[in-house]
């Protein structure tokens, strides 16, 4: 049996609440029972349908890893400098592969240079040896990493679920989102806890805040 595993992520962008990476491990036969059931980058279906295909997905599957990346761990890569976004991404990919020892991972690849975040990510690898296929918009052409989209954007909505229920309404945590933005202006104090606060609007609310404190001198 061959084992093929797909990988994928849910909110890289927005400013509240964590990002989700989700590898799901499948045999040979796994692409067309994907196929089958109606996979599709998650993008491309409504929040019922990736509800419905979510325990379709699991249950079809070998086995699926579902890592949080808390905002914390996000500021800290962000922010720390010795890592960005994209190498932060590159290490919990690896520790999916890593413990679920597929013969092929298949990889939506975050950085605009393949080639370079491939070599990066092989060199993180315990086997060297597992055949990595690292391109843009798998998501799309592989039902399996499409399948791994689908339960990373079910958790994340899960989270933004619960957080609303404890924060109110923030819209979707996009900042292209009008709500999110009154919602950011008027709660970075409140609850810092859910923010990125590496992002560059959590940093000119908490600058403009400094600012017109010292204009009121």
């Amino acid at each position: 049996m061959v084992k093929i595993l797909g990988i994928d992520e849910a909110a890289r962008g927005p400013i509240i609440a964590s990002m989700y990476l989700v590898g799901v491990l499948g045999d040979e036969t796994v692409e067309e029972k994907f196929k089958q059931i109606g996979v599709k980058d998650s993008k491309l279906l409504t929040h019922k349908k990736r509800c419905l295909l979510e325990s379709k997905i699991k249950d079809l599957a070998l086995k699926v890893k579902i890592i949080e990346v808390k905002p914390e761990e996000i500021d800290m890569a962000v922010d720390g400098g010795k890592l960005n976004l994209n190498w932060l991404e590159a290490h919990k990919q690896a520790e999916i592969i890593n413990e679920l020892k597929p013969d092929k991972a298949i990889i939506d690849c975050p950085s605009p240079n393949i080639k370079k975040f491939k070599e990066y990510l092989l060199n993180l690898l315990i086997d060297k040896n597992i055949e990595l296929v690292v391109e843009h918009k798998a998501d799309k052409n592989f039902f399996i990493v499409g399948a791994a989209s689908i339960i990373a954007k079910c958790e994340r909505e899960k989270e933004v679920a619960e957080l609303k229920k404890k924060y109110g309404d923030f819209g979707s945590g996009y900042m292209a989102d009008p709500k999110c933005r009154k919602f950011v202006k008027e709660n970075f104090e409140k609850h810092p806890e859910i923010f990125r606060k590496s992002w560059a609007p959590f940093k000119d609310a908490v600058n403009n805040k400094k600012q017109k404190k010292l204009d009121e001198f």
